[in-house]
């Protein structure tokens, strides 16, 4: 029997994980619960009750007050009360084990099987436990089936009243990070590594990493010969879209790479207050902000700041002075200009609080100015729009009568005959000109940003470089490149074309 008894321990500590010197206390509990039913004193304690337990014989003894009690005594009901008192004991410590497994590996990758739904979360079979991935933890639009195997992200592991609770994810920009120390060796390393990443589960993550060896390029590491690491990743996050930048320590240069292909035309960086104001062309506007703003917001997340957008025509409206403001006395536009309110900005910065903090400027007239402010920006935007309608008008119609373009006008041929005023040498390299310089403005070596203001802005060297990390190739260097591969004619040759 006590043979018997050993090899049960044994078995349930193999099974289970759970200790046998866990179980013989179990046991012990076990049996004073019992012993207290046999004795049925209300005088005697837990404490005035001993149990003696040999480990290698398996021999069980239980004393009360120093006296050994019978084991004949115990009947029915204290075995009944011993088998529950054990099974209680079994099951908290099975639940420790468990809690102590999974709490050790909470933020790395687990694989198990769908095994039921409730209430949009997603039930999955652990090999010893289930585990929950709640509605708000999965990717949108991603289904499942029962029965199906995936990988998810040990979240948090928490005690709860019916055992711990495993909380796995999806969703969570960790799944994403693992993922690429799982595909990528030189993260697993240690030589690449991910400083910094945002996620939008479902549409896009945007990751900046960093090398620390000099002859590994992170960026290509991560993407892999051909796209095959990061295309595997893809995969797995069902077409979820993955940006990759270099991380770099000037913010300025980070956020360039964390928002193209979109240009900045300015940026005024506040590092007090950890702010970025950038300015963009209007046609780069939706670029940078991206779908219901979520590019302009990862951007903000990847890099720790917050970034503040306007196009370029926002801006120099902001700027239109207040000489200009329609609806303002003279004497209202020179206390404003003594207070460096002198531009619409500024005007609106400081609102209607600001302006009635100036001398002599009351509730009424603050109102009337920055009524003014509005009247004068709504019809500077009405002739922009009337503009934009009329480019728009003239483009439709060149596109419809291109012919009148090719043929071209009388006074045209005239002067590409023998009456032109130029020679045609000089026309031809005006031509190559502008087309060197059309070569430049694709290639991003324009110099159209020589005379944009220098403080805090990205200079076109800066530019250069970033289209050099893209692999970019200038026009300049292919010619360099074919004058180099060809050869020179010989002094035979030369001469032979002279005779």
């Amino acid at each position: 029997m006590n043979g018997e008894f050993l090899a049960a321990l044994e078995r349930i500590e193999r099974e289970k994980g759970i200790s046998k010197e866990v179980l013989l206390e179990a046991i012990e509990s076990a049996l004073v619960s019992a012993a207290r039913k046999v004795i049925d004193d209300p005088d005697i304690s837990k404490e005035d009750i001993s149990v003696t337990m040999d480990p290698d014989s398996g021999a069980i003894k239980v004393y009360s007050e120093g006296e050994e009690v019978n084991s004949e005594r115990f009947g029915r009901i204290a075995a009944q009360t011993a088998k529950q008192v054990i099974i209680q004991k079994i099951r908290e410590a099975e639940r420790d084990v468990i809690y102590e497994k999974y709490s050790t590996r909470t933020g790395t990758i687990i694989s198990g099987a769908v095994h039921r739904f409730e209430k949009g979360s997603v039930v999955v079979e652990l090999d010893d436990t289930e585990a929950i991935m709640p509605r708000g933890e999965q990717i949108p639009r991603e289904r499942f089936r029962q029965g199906e195997q995936l990988r998810a992200y040990l979240k948090e592991v928490r005690r709860g009243p019916g055992g711990p609770e495993i909380i796995l994810s999806r969703a969570a920009e960790g799944f994403v990070k693992k993922l690429f120390e799982l595909e990528v060796p030189e993260i697993s390393q240690g030589i690449v590594e991910i400083r910094s990443i945002a996620r939008e589960a479902g549409e896009r993550t945007k990751i900046a990493v960093y090398s620390k060896d000099e002859k590994v390029d992170a960026v290509g590491a991560c993407v892999g010969m051909r796209g095959s690491r990061v295309r595997d990743i893809v995969k797995e996050l069902h077409g979820e879209r993955i940006d990759i930048v270099r991380w770099n320590d000037d913010i300025r240069e980070l956020l360039k790479a964390a928002l193209s292909p979109a240009t900045i035309t300015r940026m005024i960086i506040d590092r007090e207050s950890t702010t970025i104001s950038l300015t963009v062309p209007k046609d780069q506007l939706a670029i940078v902000i991206g779908k219901k703003g979520s590019n302009i917001r990862m951007a903000s997340r990847l890099l720790g700041w917050e970034l503040e957008v306007e196009s370029e025509e926002t801006a120099a409206m902001a700027d239109i002075p207040v000489s200009d403001i329609e609806g303002l006395t003279d004497k209202q536009k020179e206390v404003l200009m003594e207070a460096g309110l002198d531009t619409i900005g500024k005007l609106g910065e400081a609102g209607l609080e600001g302006l009635m903090e100036l001398d002599g400027v009351g509730n009424k007239t603050a109102e009337s100015i920055l009524e003014a402010c509005e009247r004068t920006l709504e019809a500077v935007m009405a002739e922009a729009e009337e503009e934009e309608e009329k480019e728009k008008k003239r483009e439709e119609e060149a596109e419809e009568d291109p012919s009148g373009e090719e043929e071209g006008t009388p006074e045209e041929d005239n002067g590409a005959g023998e009456d032109a005023d130029e020679p045609g040498p000089e026309k031809k390299e005006g031509s190559n000109e502008e087309d060197r310089q059309a070569a430049e403005a694709v290639s991003g070596q324009g110099t159209d940003n020589a005379g944009k203001e220098d403080h805090e802005e990205a200079p076109v060297e800066e530019r250069e470089l970033e289209s050099e990390d893209r692999g970019e190739v200038r026009p300049d260097e292919d010619e360099d490149q074919e004058n180099d591969g060809s050869p020179e004619p010989d002094e035979e040759e030369k001469t032979g074309a002279g005779d």
